[in-house]
């Protein structure tokens, strides 16, 4: 086994309807004025992010909305969005939506606290030393970025998608069972009150994320004996693959997609990988897919280069 250093500062409040609380949890953080970030239309038709609002609102926060968040955030937006929150003195930034909406979030406050360019990072690979807090209610079980260290942004000019590392500081996730808000084709949701449910093709490539940041990290060719740590990826592996199949053929299951944004979060925050070597090749050659083709949703991508990657590595580690 590696040696490891697993460091997890995100506070997970996980349940129905705790949208509603978010207000005075913010409060008691020391948050006074909010970026409220967000995706598509459809997380206002909801309700969800009038929910979110009326919560703030209650517990006496101000705050500012910027949506417009698409599949594979862009750079362009993050920029948006710095030059807002340095306007309106945002000292919090709360993303509403799935793993796009929280990746925008993320750079976004790592812009306007570093005072840097957030492409700067993603180019080059060094990680900020500083960044505003940042909250999420989680919309869709998939990504992962609600609990990791890292995000990822595209640039439209150059055609290029890149992971970054991010600082972790006292981040808030509100999560619940997975309906439908609206975030592209990362979308779903977390309220029992929301009335459509997400997709199935939606929820396969949630489905094919999560059990892919497992797989990444479980077929690794270094780390030697990590038994614990095998177990939970295989467990969480098989948990993934049941509750799934029950979301497809009932997508208001909330059990199971519960289970699912359960798993999300501890697929990505590296329970999964302690003790080995995180490499990612599938991911980073789905980015350079998308980078191009913004129509290709980050799990469909992965479901089609996966099998063939996996075909090419198993004779290096055929029991594994």
């Amino acid at each position: 086994m590696l040696n490891f250093n697993l460091h997890t500062t995100t506070e997970i409040v996980f349940g129905k309807d705790i949208e509603e609380q978010i207000g005075p949890r913010l409060k008691e953080l020391g948050a006074h004025r909010i970026l409220v970030h967000f995706g598509g239309s459809s997380a206002r038709t909801s309700g969800l992010l009038d929910r979110v609002e009326k919560s703030l609102f209650a517990a006496g926060l101000a705050f500012v909305e910027l949506g417009g968040v698409s599949p594979n955030p862009k750079v362009s937006l993050v920029r948006k969005g710095i030059a807002l929150a340095e306007r309106e003195g945002i000292d919090f930034v709360l993303a509403v939506g799935g793993g796009s909406v929280i990746d925008s979030a993320k750079a976004i406050a790592m812009g306007v606290a570093t005072k840097t360019d957030p492409w700067q990072f993603a180019s080059t690979g060094t990680k900020p030393d500083t960044t505003l807090p940042v909250g999420t209610v989680l919309t869709l079980a998939a990504s992962g970025s609600e609990s990791s260290n890292s995000c990822v942004l595209t640039n439209e000019e150059t055609k290029e998608k890149r992971s970054m590392p991010c600082v972790i500081l006292d981040n808030l996730e509100y999560s619940g069972g997975g309906r439908r808000s609206g975030d592209g084709q990362k979308a779903a949701s977390n309220s029992q009150n929301d009335s459509t449910p997400a997709s199935k093709f939606q929820t396969g490539c949630g489905i094919v994320d999560i059990m892919m940041h497992t797989l990444e990290r479980y077929l690794t060719p270094e780390g030697g004996e990590s038994d614990i740590t095998d177990r939970i990826a295989e467990g969480l592996l098989i948990a993934v693959r049941d509750a799934g199949r029950r979301a497809i053929a009932n997508p208001r299951d909330y059990e199971a997609r519960a289970s699912l944004m359960w798993a999300g979060s501890v697929s990505h925050n590296d329970y999964t990988g302690c003790g080995r070597k995180r490499l990612f090749p599938v991911h980073k050659l789905e980015h350079e897919l998308s980078a191009f083709r913004d129509e290709i949703a980050h799990g469909a991508g992965l479901s089609v280069l996966f099998p063939a990657w996996a075909l090419h590595e198993m004779q290096y580690d055929v029991p594994r």
